[in-house]
């Protein structure tokens, strides 16, 4: 009976233990739950919450953070989102969440993109089991680009302005713009080089010139970063420069060249910058592709100078390694070579790195390399305060700032420093007062050319509409279109000869239009202006009326079919949503013409490429299209006979430079090297001048340099008759070359430097280098 007793007691005594040790579970868990998770405590220190975050997550939520969910579907690179529901997001990121999202809210309103946003976000944090919030990317290559918001001047535009604290303010604002609708990081700057203008992308440079571009990209990082959205310079590196102007091209270049050229931007915006995230680039350098190069994004980026961001791949990068450079046979092999290589974001959907969650099981690459890339992610993400802080929490703020009026007063004034006047003979601008009428003739007349990457929605100036806002309400304004930008027919120069010969003047706006003569993979084989816009200039021009041009292009063009049959030459880059307003000041004489060119116009695109920094030729030569160059052997050592130099361009004034006055004429090897020169306003109306310090090494050893290089530059305003005293200070490295090593060298010598308006015409003084004893 006993016995019987202690069989049936026993299992009751089993379950009483077994509530006993749920109920102590649940009690712990609930303790638990009401601790702060470690990742989740901002008292402490980020790797801390890092380290602690990677110990919690499974191999899937680890690989998901370096992939990026792309909504709708669609071209990868040149069509927006498509429709998608908050539902088809939580099914997209179901519990493991998602790194990255590209692009969600980029064609919204202002309103709907914050609610979208705080939606999205809210699924990442609530709803994944870690709660890691989602890192929102979106373009912001001269103006975010989400609906309606302002549209500045492209960037080949604004490095015309040379105004970099102009560019600070506009980054700033840029920012303002991104961070209120939800976007953490920006898709920008561009920081490849415009070193051929047959480059569809050109447009998206600072310029030719590595320091001008490096410059411009270190003010737009910082001042876009300081607003908690982070940057993304782009495209790493060498993208535009294969040959023939082509895009994605291999770039077969030396070590040398990449350095002291190409990586010059890159190098300033992580060590001047600090750009926490970097954008790979499609091409490849010397053979090996820069989504999967290890010295490029590991070994130069990580370890020689320091970035401790996050890579990411330009969209679908990863997958072109293996449809394109055909170095991979799959797409898990694609993701292995490029995660192996440093790159940690595969850009913009869920394409390539899903599948490295396979290719760490099945042994092909360690879980420590995907540990170390997500590592740097989640660092990112809590440096930007996106744990503490996920939501917009100003909801009204993205309405308010959305092409508010004071940037939109930016614009204009960016627009209107960044226009070039190229040619102005007899003084044919600006516009006299007593001009009755002007015929405004041309295919860019009547069109707001924003440029690629700009937003939609946005209520942008055509140049007739500026000439009628301006001129109006005291001239005739007639318009013909005249002929369109590529097609053949000219049936259109009837009714704008017409006009033509009503007008006291006309202004013919020719050039060119993002997506059909140029722009993303769509390269260019001859920058003559295309279709039938010479034969309408030619045309005009012979009717003997004042003739005045604006090239409304991407790129320079080639003009001697047509030069010298106009009166007035102006370069009008993309100019931003006011871009017609400001033409028409310039025009009417309301604002004087700054701009200087930061590409070098060629006479012939068969000089292309043509830089103004290049390295001495071996022996004196010429070019026998023309002659005047033949028997100059020390004036064109170089070559460089462009129509328009580098750093060119005209104003309704006159600028006078005095002698250069150094300090002193010797300076040891660590000295800094003050000098100052005198600019003297000489006409009678106050004017801009863009003062342009260049160095020469006359005798650099070893290792030959380029005859003169951009070192520093002012933007000054001098009143008719002023004089100004310009000072410039160069530290001992802004004179260094790299040595046989490759490695900065500063040797004692005999230095020239030039000042002057352009990189022409100047005055130059030298001075000394002398070792320390």
């Amino acid at each position: 009976m006993k016995k019987g007793i202690k069989f049936l007691l026993l299992p009751a005594l089993v379950m009483a233990i077994g509530q006993l040790l749920l109920q102590e579970q649940a009690i712990a868990q609930k303790k638990d739950n009401n601790k702060i998770l470690l990742y989740k405590n901002p008292a402490l220190s980020i790797e801390k919450r890092v380290n602690d975050l990677i110990t919690r997550m499974t191999l899937e939520e680890k690989v998901y953070q370096m992939c990026a969910l792309r909504l709708g579907d669609g071209d990868e690179v040149f069509k927006t989102s498509g429709v998608y529901s908050i539902d088809y997001i939580r099914q997209q990121m179901k519990t493991h969440g998602t790194g990255h999202i590209s692009c969600p809210t980029t064609d919204m309103n202002a309103a709907l993109s914050v609610k979208t946003a705080n939606e999205i976000q809210k699924v990442a944090v609530q709803e994944t089991r870690l709660g890691i919030p989602t890192l929102i990317n979106d373009e912001a290559l001269h103006g975010f680009k989400g609906f309606g918001a302002t549209s500045y001047p492209q960037a080949i535009a604004l490095s015309c302005t040379w105004d970099l604290a102009l560019m600070r303010k506009i980054a700033d604002a840029i920012g303002k713009e991104a961070y209120s609708r939800g976007v953490r990081q920006a898709l920008g700057p561009v920081l490849d080089l415009a070193r051929d203008p047959r480059h569809g992308r050109m447009e998206e440079t600072y310029g030719e010139d590595p320091y001008l571009a490096s410059r411009f990209g270190v003010e737009f990082i910082k001042n876009v970063q300081q607003n908690g959205v982070i940057c993304t310079p782009k495209h790493f590196a060498a993208n535009f420069v294969s040959a023939n102007g082509s895009d994605a091209g291999n770039i077969s270049l030396s070590e040398r060249e990449l350095r002291e050229i190409h990586l010059v931007p890159y190098k300033a915006a992580v060590t001047e910058a600090h750009a926490k995230s970097i954008m790979a680039a499609y091409n490849a350098i010397n053979g090996v592709p820069c989504h999967a190069n290890k010295w490029l994004l590991t070994d130069l980026l990580r370890k020689e100078w320091g970035f401790s961001g996050f890579t990411v791949s330009d969209w679908s990068g990863v997958i072109h390694t293996m449809d394109m450079h055909k170095i991979a046979d799959s797409k898990g092999e694609a993701a292995v070579l490029c995660a192996n290589a440093g790159l940690d974001v595969d850009l913009p959907r869920y394409k390539a790195y899903v599948e490295l969650i396979d290719q760490v099981k099945n042994g092909n690459i360690k879980q420590s390399v995907i540990d170390e890339s997500v590592k740097r992610i989640l660092r990112i993400k809590l440096e930007l305060g996106l744990f503490e802080h996920p939501y917009i929490e100003d909801t009204t703020q993205a309405v308010k700032l959305c092409n508010a009026p004071e940037f939109r007063a930016l614009a204009k004034r960016a627009a209107e420093e960044s226009i070039v006047l190229l040619k102005n003979k007899n003084n044919v601008l600006p516009v006299i007062a007593s001009t009755k009428s002007i015929a405004v003739i041309g295919p860019n007349a009547n069109t707001v050319q924003l440029g690629g990457y700009s937003a939609s929605g946005v209520a942008g100036v055509s140049p007739l509409d500026g000439i009628k806002n301006i001129f109006g309400s005291a001239a005739t304004i007639r318009y013909a279109k005249g002929c369109t930008l590529t097609g053949v027919d000219s049936t259109g120069f009837k009714e704008a000869v017409g006009i033509a010969q009503q007008s006291d003047i006309a202004v013919l706006v020719m050039g060119g239009q993002y997506g059909l003569t140029g722009g993303e993979s769509q390269d260019r084989i001859d920058l003559n202006l295309m279709g039938v816009q010479e034969a309408l200039i030619k045309r005009i021009s012979s009717l003997h009326k004042p003739v005045i041009v604006v090239l409304n292009d991407s790129r320079p063009v080639t003009m001697l079919n047509w030069v010298d049959k106009v009166d007035a030459v102006l370069q009008m880059f993309p100019a931003g949503e006011e871009g017609g307003n400001a033409l028409a000041e310039i025009l009417a004489g309301k604002v004087n013409p700054s701009g200087k060119t930061t590409v070098t116009i060629p006479r012939n695109t068969g000089q292309l490429p043509l830089t103004q920094i290049t390295r001495p030729y071996g022996r004196e030569g010429s070019i026998a299209e023309y002659p005047e160059t033949k028997g100059k052997p020390m004036d064109f050592k170089d070559r460089y006979y462009a129509l328009f130099p580098f750093g060119f361009g005209l104003s309704y004034t006159s600028f006078q430079y005095g002698n250069i006055k150094f300090v002193k004429n010797k300076f040891s090897i660590n000295e800094k090297i003050q000098l100052s020169v005198n600019v003297t306003n000489t006409g009678n109306r106050a004017g801009d001048e863009i003062v342009q310090l260049y160095f020469t090494n006359l005798h650099c050893k070893h290792i030959t340099q380029a005859r003169q290089q951009l070192r520093a530059f002012q933007r000054v305003s001098i009143p008719a008759g002023g004089t100004q005293t310009v000072t410039f200070i160069l530290n001992p490295s802004d004179l260094s070359y790299l040595d046989e090593n490759l490695k900065p060298k500063v040797d004692p010598g005999e230095f020239e430097i030039f000042v002057g308006g352009n990189s022409v015409d100047g005055v130059t003084s030298k001075f000394t280098l002398v070792s320390e004893k």
